[in-house]
């Protein structure tokens, strides 16, 4: 008998939703696992309700972006280019300059705030513009983009320094619409401020020693003048005065053409810094390092004496049986060193250089190595731009200077070795070497800012006792011989002058003074140079110094070494007018003449 076919015949396994559940076992389910339920399909009225709502979405979202795109989207695409996103640089406060007293010399004022940065001031007082230089302003064209994005500082501590007082810039992003309405506007990164800078320099002597030349030259027939002192232990220049001088606040600013052009038309050239970047003829300011060099090379001794009869002759090389004379300014008889030094004999100095007779000489290769060893021939490493290297003559200088005439002489030395020839120095080169004396050989670098000290120190391999005979003939010149303008109860000082002849007719003369004080423990090494002057007058740089001692004493007498200031019986009248009657009370010897060459 056939057996009817079951439904089921099909299939190995019974599913699990056709077994009857054992109401026993119920309790041992997890319902929470969903254990012992039975899964059901989505009903297809739930599917129809949810495709519903999600489509209705759709359309609603659909719909407005068709009236965005097609009914209004004209108008939108028209805004949308109309308003914009502005790039706006965020110019911070620049740094502060002091002097080493806390006085302002350079800050920043407020300006409109359409100009974006604050505007730069300096100190009015005269003598500042070379130290600290000017600015030129961030700058945009007439569209409102910068062609210029900082401050730019062609010149002075503004310059060497521009990259610390000048911060960081920061960044604002600013929407606008077609009127030029700010919508909104995001800092997202703020601009940060420069940092201070507190210089070496005092401001008050800085003012009244700049009057001082200023006023010298003006009255003498002075091109211009310089000046400095320096702290001989570190470098630090307490002064460092160029006349002429402009003034930062009418360059910065730029607006007063007038004015601008007469400082460009000027033949004074107020722009050249004549402090470190004018190069003179030292003369006879080279004589001590000259002398420093022979006792170190042992061709002369303290004591050793050489006769000036008012010049010396050799043989002529064009016409050996005439003779060539080298002139001194005076016949001085017989000197030792310190006497010479005093004196400023040319004839005992160009023994010294190039030898005479049985004395030996230097010779120009040693002129040139103790040249350079104090300083001349190369920048001194000043925090300033634009510092000149100078020159000192030898044998290829005059090959590359004098083709025709290539063949170095007994003559070239002698006059290389008072200064002259075609030695050029800077005012900055000349202070160096009477720091390096004033110190017995030790070498510092100049410089302007506390904070950064850019000063080195080393040692020159000379004896101590050398520099102690050229500081003996140094003070002995202000007591008795060519600076004895600097001969004063209040402060002892030693110094050596030095006049140079200009051009074809020597009509004109550099004058010089360079020395340290106070004598007994020193402290501060000085230098003054008076540009073109009149040959033969007695106002020159020694006269300059004697009037800065002065003032000093009554009114910055702690760089004297003095507890107390000096009250005079003639009031020492610097600021603004100068008395020509101050020069009899500048020293008890009064005035004293300032030869050819010495």
């Amino acid at each position: 008998m056939k057996r009817r076919k079951n439904k089921y015949d099909d299939h190995t396994d019974i599913a699990p939703d056709e077994i009857f559940l054992d109401d026993k076992n119920i309790p041992d389910f997890d319902v929470h696992q969903f254990e012992g339920r039975i899964e059901e399909p989505i009903k297809k009225s739930t599917i129809i309700l949810l495709g519903a709502f999600f489509l209705f979405v759709t359309m609603i979202f659909l719909g407005r972006a068709g009236i965005l795109q097609i009914g209004r989207g004209a108008v939108y695409a028209k805004t949308s280019e109309q308003n914009s996103l502005e790039h706006q640089l965020l110019f911070p406060e620049r740094g502060i300059i002091y002097d080493r007293n806390g006085l302002e010399l350079a800050w920043n004022i407020p300006a409109p705030e359409a100009l974006g940065f604050s505007l730069r001031n300096y100190i009015t007082d005269p003598g500042f513009g070379h130290i600290l230089g000017f600015l030129h302003y961030p700058a945009r064209d007439k569209s409102g983009v910068y062609y210029r994005k900082d401050y730019e500082a062609p010149i002075g501590i503004e310059s060497y320094y521009n990259e610390i007082l000048k911060g960081k810039k920061g960044l604002r992003i600013i929407e606008t619409d077609a009127l030029g309405n700010v919508i909104s506007s995001n800092t997202i990164d703020p601009p940060q401020s420069g940092t201070d800078l507190h210089l070496t320099i005092d401001g008050k002597v800085q003012e009244n020693f700049y009057r001082i030349v200023a006023k010298i030259a003006n009255d003498q027939d002075y091109r211009g003048g310089a000046g400095a002192i320096m702290d001989i232990d570190n470098g630090e220049l307490i002064a460092l005065v160029s006349y002429p001088d402009f003034d930062p606040n009418i360059m910065t600013a730029g607006d007063d053409r007038a004015a601008i052009q007469k400082y460009n038309s000027d033949i004074r050239t107020p722009f050249l810094n004549r402090a470190i970047s004018g190069l003179y003829a030292p003369g006879s300011i080279v004589k001590p390092m000259f002398a420093t060099g022979a006792l170190n090379e042992g061709i002369l001794t303290p004591y050793t004496r050489i006769q000036s009869v008012g010049y010396i002759a050799i043989p002529n090389p064009y016409f050996p049986d005439k003779e060539t004379r080298f002139n001194d300014w005076k016949a001085h008889g017989w000197l030792d060193m310190r006497t010479a030094i005093a004196q400023s004999s040319n004839v005992y100095f160009y023994e010294v250089a190039g030898g005479y007779k049985d004395q030996k000489g230097l010779g120009i290769r040693n002129v040139e190595k103790y040249a350079r060893m104090f300083g001349y021939g190369s920048t001194t490493g000043i925090d300033l731009e634009g510092e000149a290297e100078g020159t000192i003559p030898n044998p290829e200088w005059k090959e590359k200077n004098f083709p025709n005439d290539p063949t170095w002489r007994i003559g070239d030395t002698y006059f290389t070795g008072i200064g002259q020839y075609g030695m050029q120095a800077t005012l900055l080169q000349a202070l160096k070497e009477a720091s390096v004396i004033a110190s017995r050989g030790r070498v510092v670098t100049p410089h302007l800012a506390k904070e950064i000290p850019n000063a080195t120190t080393s040692q020159l391999d000379i004896p101590e006792a050398y520099f102690t005979v050229i500081q003996e003939g140094m003070r002995k010149g202000a007591i008795e011989g060519t600076a004895k303008l600097l001969n004063f109860p209040y402060v002892k000082i030693a110094a050596k002058t030095g006049t140079a002849e200009l051009g074809v007719t020597k009509a004109r003369v550099n004058s010089w003074v360079i020395g340290f004080f106070p004598y007994d423990h020193p402290k501060y090494a000085f230098a003054v140079v008076m540009d073109r002057g009149v040959k033969g007058n007695t106002t020159n740089a020694s006269f300059t110094a004697a009037l800065l001692f002065k003032w000093l004493a009554g009114n910055a007498h702690e760089y004297l070494g003095r507890d107390t200031p000096v009250v005079f019986d003639v009031p020492a009248v610097i600021s603004p007018v100068i008395g020509s009657s101050t020069q009899a009370a500048i020293s008890p010897s009064g005035a004293t003449s300032t030869s050819d060459l010495r």
